[in-house]
């Protein structure tokens, strides 16, 4: 079983991930300000993301960011987004129905006879 802060850090991961295959030469403090996370964060996650071999850096001169780099996910972190991606889908597919279940019971107790409501708990 993965604890909450796990899936708080592979949720990161993921979104870090999907974010560079899409756009490989956002500058770090532009992936950090659209995931919401501090500058320093994103950039412990990316070293970590690097030393996975995931993800490698590579010069490229046409890159908006003024270092002239680019973040490339590997054959490795492609594979890795696709299983990151199942995970993630099926972990918001549960909050879902979490969801969905909390709505419907909301709904009918609110949708009760007022005796029937104000007789629960």
């Amino acid at each position: 079983m993965t604890t909450r802060r796990s899936q708080l850090q592979e949720d990161t991961n993921y979104r870090v991930l999907r974010m560079l295959q899409d756009n490989p030469d956002l500058t770090q403090r532009e992936i950090a300000q659209q995931l919401g996370v501090s500058t320093s964060g994103l950039n412990y996650c990316l070293n970590a993301l690097i030393d996975k071999g995931w993800v490698k850096v590579q010069n490229f001169s046409q890159s908006k960011n003024k270092f002239g780099y680019i973040y490339v996910l590997t054959p490795q972190g492609i594979l890795e987004k696709v299983a990151l991606t199942s995970r993630f889908l099926q972990r918001k597919q549960a909050e879902y129905e979490a969801l969905r279940a909390e709505i419907d019971s909301l709904s009918a107790e609110l949708n009760a006879p007022p005796h029937v409501r104000s007789a629960k708990p």
